[in-house]
């Protein structure tokens, strides 16, 4: 790093090399070919971008830089850090003076800052990651919450169709027994008013708890027992922990939900067939009834003909005889 020169030799000596480098580089560019000037073209647009990200990575790094805490800083804080603020605070002055020399830092200051703003960087990516897997997570919750509900529409929307709909049709008349209908919402009612009763009781003792530890950790503060970084950052440590143990906990348990699904899925499928086949046992026992009526009927009219079969053969054996007797009488006659 350079400092600034100042007064009239500074100026004239700057004018010349200015001038003579202006001169050396157009009889460069005279005798250079059209290839090489685009080469250095390249080259020089290459250092500028160079230039440019590390001007953006220095500026970043100074307005990260609490001014009021420069001064108080400057002895305490390395070489590089003094070296920076000498540097900004020549730039800030050589821009009133008649001339600016290059200012430039060392290599070992240029990775100090590189590598101190990868390290801010990086904790503001961590940051940002672990915002985001808080939405994830509160998204995943949701979704979840909705799938269980769902699950649970879908289950009572099945045994109000298998109890009601289907169960609670009388088969002479084909409507819904008003009893049964009653009865079915009256059990929803009771395990409805017992499930909130059982949140509620869950709610009340997680207030305790939450008065309870606020209690403790306030008698702790009283008595001096306030926990320090360290003690922090282990606890961090076993948080983090925990963390990757509930997310292998969350896995299997979406794994559990998923084979759980298919098994209902599957559930559902031989409820349908057997419900189907309810169905159809039902039909069949009413037309096997029927048949049985009909038949019933067949026999009676059967016993019917044959009482009057019986009877007309009697009557038609005594009109035989009867006839019998006139012929024979007749042929006496006759033969008379």
């Amino acid at each position: 790093m350079t400092s600034t020169g100042e007064g009239p030799s500074a100026t004239g000596s700057s004018s010349i090399s200015a001038n003579t480098s202006q001169i050396s580089l157009a009889d460069q560019f005279a005798r250079s070919t059209e290839e090489e000037i685009q080469f250095a073209l390249d080259e020089i647009r290459n250092e500028n971008d160079k230039l440019e990200k590390e001007t953006a990575i220095l500026t970043k790094y100074l307005k990260r830089v609490d001014p009021k805490d420069i001064q108080t800083q400057i002895k305490e804080a390395s070489p590089v850090q003094q070296d920076v603020v000498r540097v900004h605070k020549r730039r800030s002055r050589s821009r009133t003076g008649s001339t600016e020399r290059l200012l430039k830092l060392t290599t070992e200051q240029k990775c100090d800052i590189a590598q101190r703003e990868h390290d801010e960087l990086r904790e503001e990516i961590n940051k940002f990651k672990h915002e985001t897997e808080k939405i994830l997570d509160t998204y995943r919750a949701t979704r979840e919450e909705a799938e269980i509900r769902l699950a649970e529409m879908k289950k009572s929307s099945y045994e109000f169709n298998r109890d009601i709909v289907l169960g609670a049709k009388n088969l002479r008349t084909g409507r819904v027994v008003a009893e049964r209908v009653t009865r079915y919402f009256e059990d929803k009612m009771r395990s409805r008013k017992a499930l909130i009763e059982k949140l509620r009781l869950k709610n009340s003792t997680l207030k305790v708890q939450k008065k309870k530890l606020q209690l403790q950790l306030k008698q702790k503060e009283e008595m001096g027992e306030v926990l320090h970084e360290v003690d922090f950052k282990q606890l961090r440590i076993e948080n983090n922990q925990y963390l990757e143990k509930i997310d292998e906990r969350n896995q299997e348990l979406l794994k559990l939900k998923h084979s759980s699904g298919n098994t209902l899925q599957v559930l559902n499928t031989y409820k349908k067939k057997l419900n189907n086949l309810t169905m159809e046992s039902n039909r069949l026992k009413l037309e096997i009834s029927q048949r049985n009526e009909l038949l019933t009927k067949i026999d009676k009219e059967t016993e019917l003909v044959e009482k009057e079969r019986e009877k007309a053969e009697s009557i038609n054996a005594n009109l035989r005889r009867q006839l019998q007797t006139i012929l024979s009488q007749r042929f006496l006659t006759t033969f008379k």
